[in-house]
């Protein structure tokens, strides 16, 4: 049986672990996955597991997708212009790094049918996950991407701007606010969302974010970030394993886990 796992400070809320064995369950592979809550000093044992084969992948999350990248001997293209890694492990002899967050994102979107080609694009926050929301938005031809921060540094707009400004198609909060369990605040207000045809959080914790909620009330598309954790779980066990696994596997987990949230 092979090991996977998840590298991270904190993670006694993860559904990383669910996920990952339904994915073991429907596609037929033998494997266990881990929690790995680690300090910054012990990171390189984790890394070490993989070079002796005891562990066959990790997933990276929050505060390590950069931290870990000084490990590697590679990563692939988009978790360099991402400059963010969440998936670790051996090809080809060499311990590489991959950041699937963009797969999950983008798979987000067509799932919903949010096209972004020739659209105006508002993404709230500007960390790492922001980066690879602005690399998938690129990617699909979105015509203006403005990125917003509570400290706009070059190139990046206030909040307030948001407000005067109703000209964005789309929007997705990247930042963890409304986050549990801070549930009662939102990045912005309900007159920010202006004219915009989709809200996109990817906060999946809780299913319904104050944002969204306020999407929901004035008729747009809103989507949470259900969607695009599942969808990265499976991208990183394509990448592990060197297979492919169908997309309604995504779906099919995605429906449980939402499920069982709702029905909790």
């Amino acid at each position: 049986m092979d090991n996977y796992g998840l590298l991270g400070q904190k993670l006694g809320h993860s559904l990383s672990p669910t996920i990952h064995k339904m994915i073991f369950d429907y596609v037929g592979i033998e494997g266990e996955y881990s929690l790995y809550p680690t300090q910054i000093d012990d990171i390189h044992k984790l890394i070490d597991k993989i070079n002796h084969e005891e562990i066959r992948g990790i997933n990276v999350t929050i505060p390590y997708k950069l931290e870990v990248m000084k490990y590697l001997d590679k990563v692939s293209d988009e978790a360099e212009y991402i400059n963010a890694v969440n998936t670790v492990c051996m090809k080809n002899g060499k311990l590489t790094g991959y950041n699937t967050d963009c797969f999950g994102f983008e798979k987000t979107l067509l799932i919903n049918n949010i096209n972004p080609k020739n659209k105006n694009v508002a993404v709230l926050g500007t960390g790492g996950a922001s980066k690879a929301v602005v690399y998938v938005f690129n990617k699909l031809h979105a015509a203006t991407i403005d990125l917003f921060s509570r400290n706009p540094q070059d190139g990046q707009k206030g909040y307030d701007r948001l407000k005067v400004n109703h000209n964005y198609d789309i929007i997705v909060n990247t930042t963890p606010v409304g986050m549990h369990p801070n549930v009662d605040k939102s990045p912005i207000g309900k007159d920010a969302i202006g004219k915009s045809e989709a809200v996109v959080d990817i906060v999946y914790n809780p299913i319904e974010t104050k944002l969204l909620s306020y999407a929901r009330e004035l008729g747009k598309i809103h989507v949470n970030g259900m969607y695009m954790l599942v969808a990265q779980a499976v991208k990183a066990q394509e990448i592990f394993n060197s297979i492919e696994i169908p997309n309604n596997i995504i779906r099919k987990i995605y429906e449980s886990i939402i499920g069982d949230k709702e029905n909790g």
